[in-house]
Formats: C-alpha cells, structure tokens, sequence
C-alpha cells in the first residue's frame, strides 16, 4: 500500500526511530511500512493519523479499491 509516512516524518524532522518510538513500534515497523512491505493494522493507522493530525486516507492510498 502506497503511504506519505516518509513525506510526513521529513516534515517533522524525524528519523525512522524517532517515529518508531513515537509509535511504540521497531525501527524495522517503520521501514516496512514507509516502503509499501507492511500493511499497519488498523490501530497503528489511527495512531499515525493522530500523530500527524490528518486523516487516514491523506496517509494511506489503497490503490481506488473501493
């Protein structure tokens, strides 16, 4: 699943551990999620979506699945 995490840590100056440890997740959770091999479960993506005050779908791009 394509996802602007990347985009939005930059923003904030992070470094993937400095997401990580904002999301009580590994290193290696942010680095599969920022390159499309992980799907998050649905708590992680409101986590996200909190974190960075945007919704879900502004983070996610599911493909146009409908």
């Amino acid at each position: 699943m394509k996802n602007r995490l990347k985009e939005l840590r930059g923003e904030k100056g992070w470094s993937q551990q400095a997401l990580a440890d904002h999301l009580d997740v590994s290193r290696q959770t942010v680095n599969a999620l920022e390159t499309g091999k992980y799907d998050p479960s649905l708590p992680l993506a409101f986590k996200l979506a909190r974190l960075f005050a945007t919704p879900i779908e502004t983070i996610f791009d599911d493909g146009g699945m409908q």
